[in-house]
């Protein structure tokens, strides 16, 4: 099979994680920087502090089924939004002996795809939809250190707590909701496989689609695209803000959350107005009155500008042309009011909703 082979590096790997196992379980001081991550120390001291042994044999047990029921229902979203990631990771990982795993929060399987072969027990066991997965069950894994360190991890081999899970090598990252919890991970694991740590940085990015995904799907009036001015929008690196039509957020990818800490701080909902240091109501009307979809720069109260491409429900995201400011838009959608109104700016007032003084002031700043 590819990539099956071990390499002299590989086995120089396996010794250096055997003595650093080996160390732990003696109750040597901590082994930091002898071959194994720091993380991995902690949880296996965490199995060693809760009475686990490396040689009990696990049960690779199902939550029983009134709950897996629960599961499976509370996760159908992130399912959902999942598919298509899993489908594109079968045909990346279809000759390597890797396969995807999707868990709940708690480390429940909800999914798993790939090249996953059903008469292997080892991989059937840990496949099945509704398995506990989690630190508390199967000890040290990529699933249980996603979901507790909360950022991606890779571990191979020996790295694993049990005897039963030293066959296995995997990647994880965990991902997060629109609100910013954590509701799940995503791991990619082989059996008796070669040695893949760049399988952490697909794992990360495969998750931040998924998030994306959540976010777009979440029933909306405007989706923002938001990056930082020099960047192209329409890629998996945007920031999306999710809005209702009264401009509350509905939820952020986390992109958006770095970009916008006030999301991340908020006590409830964020508002648009505590994001923008400009008014918010011209993005709407970005949407409303299908203006190019070119981005425009938004200032923040941080002095900082972004660029944010506005989108209706379902629209996808254009090739960004030449940034416009927002005051720009304003301007624009004045002009075209008061043409509307074949010149009648009264009129044209009242149908943006605003004052004839604030049409003739905005008309005067160009």
């Amino acid at each position: 099979m590819p990539g099956s082979q071990a390499s002299p590096l590989s086995h120089d790997r396996l010794a250096l994680i055997d003595g650093a196992r080996r160390a732990v379980l003696s109750g040597a001081a901590p082994v930091a920087g002898r071959g194994v991550e720091t993380w991995i120390e902690r949880s296996w001291r965490r199995c060693l502090a809760a009475g686990r042994r490396p040689e009990q044999r696990l049960g690779f047990d199902m939550v029983p089924a009134q709950a897996r029921k629960r599961v499976l229902d509370a996760s159908q979203p992130l399912v959902r939004a999942a598919r298509p990631v899993l489908d594109r990771l079968s045909r990346t990982l279809a000759s390597t002996r890797y396969f995807a795993i999707l868990t709940d929060g708690d480390g429940v399987v909800i999914d798993a795809h790939g090249p996953i072969d059903r008469s292997d027990r080892r991989a059937d066991l840990i496949t099945r939809v509704g398995v506990d997965l989690s630190e508390r069950s199967v000890g040290t894994t990529a699933i249980g250190a996603a979901l507790v360190e909360l950022q991606p991890v890779w571990l191979h081999r020996g790295e694993h707590f049990f005897d039963d899970t030293s066959v296995y090598s995997c990647a994880g990252a965990p991902l997060f909701g629109p609100d910013g919890r954590c509701i799940g991970m995503l791991d990619l694991t082989g059996i008796n496989a070669a040695e893949r740590p760049e399988l952490k940085h697909l794992a990360a990015q495969s998750v931040r689609s998924i998030e994306n995904s959540l976010v777009a799907d979440l029933p909306h009036s405007l989706l923002l695209r938001l990056n930082w001015p020099g960047r192209s929008l329409g890629s998996e690196d945007d920031g999306l803000v999710s809005l209702d039509g009264d401009g509350t957020v509905l939820g952020s990818n986390e992109a958006a959350r770095r970009m916008l800490p006030q999301l991340a701080l908020a006590g409830g909902p964020a508002h648009c107005s505590d994001l923008f240091a400009q008014p918010w109501e011209p993005l709407f009307d970005f949407v409303r009155h299908e203006l190019p979809q070119s981005p425009l720069e938004v200032a923040l109260w941080s002095g900082l500008r972004l660029l944010a491409l506005p989108q209706r429900p379902g629209q996808t995201a254009a090739t960004a042309a030449p940034r416009v400011p927002l005051r720009d838009v304003e301007i624009a959608l004045i002009r075209k009011a008061v043409a509307d109104a074949r010149g009648n700016v009264q009129q044209a007032a009242l149908a943006l909703g605003i004052s004839r003084a604030t049409v003739y002031r905005k008309l005067g700043q160009k």
